[in-house]
C-alpha cells in the first residue's frame, strides 16, 4: 500500500452508501506521487503525496 514517507498519509476505508442504505466497502487513496527532492544537497527518491509535495515547492 501507498503511503507518504513526509506526513504518513495512506489509504482511507469507509462505506459506500446507496440510495437503499446498503452499505459497500471502499477505499479513498491519495494522490502518492514518485518524485525526486533534494534533501541535504543530494538528490533523493521519495514517494511523497501532492499536498506534500506543494508544500515543499513552496518553501524552496
Amino acid at each position: 500500500m501507498a503511503k507518504c514517507e513526509l506526513c504518513g498519509k495512506s489509504a482511507q476505508f469507509g462505506h459506500n452508501v446507496s440510495h437503499s442504505h446498503v452499505k459497500t466497502n471502499r477505499r479513498w487513496m491519495p494522490n502518492i506521487q514518485r518524485v525526486t527532492v533534494i534533501v541535504d544537497g543530494q538528490a533523493k527518491r521519495m514517494t511523497l503525496c501532492t499536498r506534500c509535495l506543494k508544500t515543499l515547492h513552496k518553501t524552496r
